[in-house]
């Protein structure tokens, strides 16, 4: 009997040669921005004496310098995803463990911001994050190719 050859065979056969192959475009495509915003973060991190003013945001957290306690944050939340995006680039084994914890940081970040933070300082106004559907994707599909990831 010939056996078919079709566009799902390596998901049939359960034969998956790579690990980044569990990945959808998408998650590759912000694993590069990662990629690059790490090295950036690391950059500013070691050059951060000799800059006036940079702007850094994520999830809603806002600095104007790497050595301010938000910029410090924001820079180690940078580094952090830059090292998960490392390691899901790269198919190593820790790496999707670490793109759950990285979600599930994102996540409630976002939910302090949007929730807390508003209504404890006044000069913080309520926005809605909408950073929240990627992330919650992200984290669904991280959580889904788990089991497979780590026994390839």
């Amino acid at each position: 009997m010939e056996e078919k050859s079709t566009a799902f065979a390596e998901f049939d056969n359960n034969s998956l040669t790579r690990r980044r192959n569990l990945l959808p475009t998408w998650i590759k495509i912000f694993l590069w921005i990662f990629l690059i915003g790490g090295a950036v973060s690391a950059i500013l991190l070691i050059a951060g004496s000799l800059l006036t003013h940079v702007s850094l945001s994520i999830y809603g957290i806002n600095a104007n310098h790497p050595y301010s306690m938000t910029g410090l944050l924001i820079s180690f939340l940078f580094l952090f995803k830059g090292i998960v995006a490392y390691g899901l680039w790269f198919e190593q084994k820790w790496a999707v463990q670490a793109a759950i914890v990285d979600a599930i940081i994102g996540i409630a970040i976002c939910l302090i911001m949007m929730a807390i933070i508003p209504f404890t300082i006044p000069t913080i106004s309520f926005t809605l994050r909408l950073e929240l559907i990627p992330l919650y994707f992200y984290l669904k599909k991280m959580q889904s190719i788990k089991k497979t990831w780590e026994s390839l």
